[in-house]
């Protein structure tokens, strides 16, 4: 297996299977789990094709290579395009995967086959701004066409909004993402008219070409931002409408063409109908593989590792969820952390999935704009949706202290 980036979870699978693993990773991104686990390890920038090309092939070359897999978002491209080189595919993964990244791409893409897709064209100058607004109304959203986690993610809400986000754009174009991973760089945005209605994330896996959605996931936002509040497994849906999310999701994998592995598709039930916001052919984050497995036993890891070498059975349909699983995350007012107690105590609960803060006294907690500015999560486990929702948010509100001294405007500073 010759694996591209990715977690120390996603090596665990394949170790537990018995795979010979050769791994290429960024250097940021080496842990010692890796080095002592990998039977190869080449530590390169994978995202750089002319970098990437030449290890790869010579790896494979020593090694071998039954699959070429990624898991991870920045992966994913070199991933399917080693692929089609070494002629493990039918030679479109790699287009089948570009689409899926570049969310211009997927909007043409989904438009030419007849789908549903908002008003949307690309960023070409303040006039482009000013010209989409008139054309598909206000409030309309401006997003990197191939950045992930709400990264550069903005809301215009009327002509008086364009000045600024021509700014925003302007410092942000070219440049690498400086939260979180910065493995992305910001390569163009744009332009789609805003799609109203709750959201939701649809946990699915292909099998040549059979798509088996495994879970819907409720997602808990807040309009004022961009960074998404916690997500509840099973959704709490009826069966209508969940048939209508999860119909909408199978006819885009199709129409993507996808057809092998986990894939994350982020949709909301708009006044139109099921509308997909975009998807990704990977796992989704947050946390939802530890929810689907708490909830349905399934573990979505393991299946985008054994899947590509032969070693697992297709799911035969959808499983039905035996509990439920939420995850929250760890939010507080912009300032400088003093303290932070509570973390260690709510781990230890039978009941907690997971807690983690990842911040401690002297960091600074920024404005939430995007999914980077979370200070942590707590994941917990119930008999039902609503119960695990009630239980996360006291853990996180109340069991979880992070003390943030507040940000003093310069104005009001002593002298």
């Amino acid at each position: 297996m010759l694996l591209i980036g990715g977690v120390d979870a996603h090596l665990e699978r394949f170790d537990a299977l018995g795979a010979k693993v050769v791994l290429i990773q960024h250097p940021d991104k080496i842990t010692p789990y890796q080095t002592r686990t990998a039977h190869a390890l080449l530590m390169l920038d994978y995202t750089d094709w002319e970098t990437v090309r030449p290890f790869a092939e010579a790896a494979r070359a020593v090694y071998g290579a039954d699959a070429v897999v990624s898991l991870t978002e920045p992966g994913l491209d070199p991933a399917a395009r080693l692929s089609d080189l070494f002629g493990l595919s039918d030679g479109r993964r790699y287009e089948a995967s570009r689409r899926m990244r570049d969310k211009y791409l997927m909007r043409r893409h989904l438009a030419g086959r007849g789908l549903p897709v908002p008003e949307h064209g690309l960023v070409d100058g303040r006039g482009s701004l000013a010209a989409f607004g008139e054309r598909a109304g206000y409030p309309f959203i401006v997003k990197p066409v191939s950045t992930t986690a709400g990264f550069g993610l903005l809301r215009v809400a009327g002509p008086q909004d364009l000045d600024a986000v021509w700014a925003r754009i302007r410092r942000l174009e070219g440049g690498r993402t400086d939260r979180g991973s910065t493995m992305f760089t910001v390569d163009g945005f744009l332009m789609e008219s805003y799609i109203d209605g709750p959201e939701f994330s649809v946990e699915s896996l292909s099998f040549a070409g059979r798509h088996v959605v495994v879970a819907v996931t409720e997602k808990l936002t807040d309009d004022s931002h961009f960074a998404e509040l916690g997500h509840v497994v099973p959704a709490r849906l009826s069966g209508t409408d969940r048939t209508r999310l999860t119909t909408a999701v199978e006819d885009f994998l199709t129409a993507m063409d996808v057809t092998d592995g986990p894939s994350h598709t982020e949709i909301r039930l708009s006044a139109r109908g099921p509308m997909v916001i975009e998807s990704h052919n990977r796992l989704g984050g947050g946390h939802i593989p530890e929810l689907v497995r708490a909830a349905y036993g399934i573990d979505l890891i393991a299946y985008g590792a054994a899947w590509p070498l032969g070693l697992v059975e297709p799911l035969a349909a959808p499983p039905e969820p035996g509990a439920a699983a939420v995850t929250r995350f760890v939010l507080r007012n912009p300032g400088t952390v003093t303290a932070v107690h509570g973390v260690e105590e709510v781990a230890a609960r039978p009941e907690v999935l997971l807690a983690q803060v990842s911040v401690r006294p002297g960091d600074t907690v920024r404005e939430l704009r995007d999914n980077w500015d979370r200070l942590g999560s707590v994941a917990v486990t119930a008999a039902d949706a609503g119960s695990a929702v009630r239980l996360c948010e006291h853990l996180v509100r109340e069991e979880i202290r992070i003390d943030v001294a507040p940000t003093v405007p310069d104005g009001l500073r002593a002298a």
